[in-house]
């Protein structure tokens, strides 16, 4: 009699509900800060308009992916779970979402042409220039890097890493984690093309009064190109160097007594190089260590790093603030694994364009949450914390004395974070 009543170990029975009740209340943050950002007018104004009066605008396309991208989900299939969200979506207004299939058809559409891309890079601009707009800062260090995503697909191409998929170019301000450009590229796609182009792109992103004033990069921006933009910009720059036969010739002309105790078992000195095709000499920072175990053929009995500058602070300085570029990897970990673009879903190369962009927009938008909205302390959150504290909370809509009331199921502390930040959120639109 009692396996037939009881429904699991514990003694309860599942039954569903009619009630408007939200599964992940939190989600509401997001929205309320892309709604204070002026988002999904921007992606309107910005992105192709449906052919039709009856078709859905870009914004409804764009937000749901943003929200389920926030949410966990990574998949178009997932944008389901933001769709059974009823009460939620009443929230933001928004009656109708468009199925899977169609998401995903849009996204070839607005990939195909490019004037999606383009368009989206107009919004992230704008996002970009309302978080910067309100730092007090006026000049900034730009990070980049590139990132492989694997992915089996028809049109993917084998990367470095002997796996097929694509890599993404990247640049990332330091100083806010922002995510200022971003450049899809098939997986056999060089580290190093195009690297002066955006540099320029992502010094163009810039909204008026603010600055990249140091730039650094790995051994794939180590190029007379961009040594030289950056003289020509005034900016400064640490770049990891490759060791090729030119520059290992100057390595070898530093005399002994300059070589001085760096850190354990290392040393370190510095000479003046130039390129080929620089307009300007630049400082060579180098560190060389002792081989573990030393190769039969090998008359060099170090292992050497250096790094291209024009910074003039004293040489370890130089080594200090170029290092802290591996704060980078904690970025891009962040947009790959916290936001899903680790996965690519489309079979076209220019339709998983538009989705990785989108996937930044939401990335920046996580970053104005927490600068814009959050208190101080949530600033080193990672959206994995952020999703289990805020966003996973259970609430009730009610609608009573022309009110709508969103009565969350959580502590007094938590109920005066969301009342908080949805003040902050006010004062971000129409302070």
């Amino acid at each position: 009699m009692v396996a037939k009543l009881q429904q699991g170990v514990l003694p309860f029975k599942i039954e569903g509900t009619d009630e408007p009740l939200i599964a992940r209340a939190g989600l509401v943050l997001p929205y309320e800060m892309a709604k204070a950002l002026k988002l999904p007018q921007v992606i309107d104004r910005e992105l192709p308009m449906p052919g039709s009066g009856h078709g859905y605008k870009p914004s409804q396309f764009v937000m749901p992916m943003i929200i389920m991208f926030h949410g966990g989900g990574k998949k178009l299939e997932d944008l389901r779970e933001i769709r059974g969200e009823v009460s939620l979506r009443e929230l933001w207004g928004t009656k109708e979402l468009p199925a899977s299939c169609t998401v995903g058809d849009w996204l070839r559409r607005m990939g195909k042409d490019g004037r999606g891309l383009r368009g989206l890079c107009k919004v992230n601009k704008h996002e970009i220039t309302e978080v910067l707009r309100r730092d007090s800062r006026t000049e900034y260090t730009l990070d980049t890097d590139t990132t492989v995503i694997e992915a089996e697909k028809a049109e993917t191409t084998w990367t470095y890493q002997k796996e097929k998929g694509y890599q993404p170019l990247l640049g990332f301000l330091f100083q806010l984690g922002l995510a200022l450009g971003d450049e899809f590229r098939d997986g056999n796609v060089p580290a190093g093309a195009r690297a002066v182009e955006f540099l320029d792109f992502c010094v163009q992103m810039m909204p008026e009064g603010k600055r990249i004033r140091y730039y650094r990069s790995d051994s794939a921006a180590y190029q007379s190109g961009v040594i030289n933009y950056c003289f020509g910009h005034d900016m400064l720059f640490t770049i990891t160097a490759d060791k090729d036969e030119a520059l290992m010739e100057t390595v070898k002309s530093i005399k002994p007594e300059k070589w001085q105790p760096y850190e354990k078992d290392r040393e370190i000195a510095e000479t003046v190089h130039t390129m080929n095709k620089t307009k300007e000499a630049f400082r060579l920072i180098v560190q060389r260590w002792p081989k573990l175990q030393g190769e039969l053929f090998d008359p060099v009995p170090y292992c050497y790093h250096a790094i291209a500058t024009n910074r003039e602070e004293p040489a370890r300085e130089v080594v200090r603030l170029h290092n802290q570029r591996g704060q980078l990897e904690n970025y891009i970990k962040e947009l790959k694994n916290g936001f899903g673009m680790d996965w690519m879903p489309c079979g076209e190369t220019y339709a998983n364009a538009v989705f990785f962009r989108i996937g930044v927009i939401a990335y920046n938008l996580f970053q104005a949450l927490k600068l814009l909205g959050l208190p101080a302390w949530w600033r080193t959150a990672t959206i994995a914390t952020v999703r289990w504290k805020l966003y996973q909370v259970a609430a009730r809509l009610v609608n009573h004395a022309r009110q709508v009331l969103l009565k969350l199921a959580t502590s007094v502390d938590k109920i005066n974070l969301f009342r908080q930040v949805c003040r902050r959120c006010l004062q971000v639109g129409y302070g």
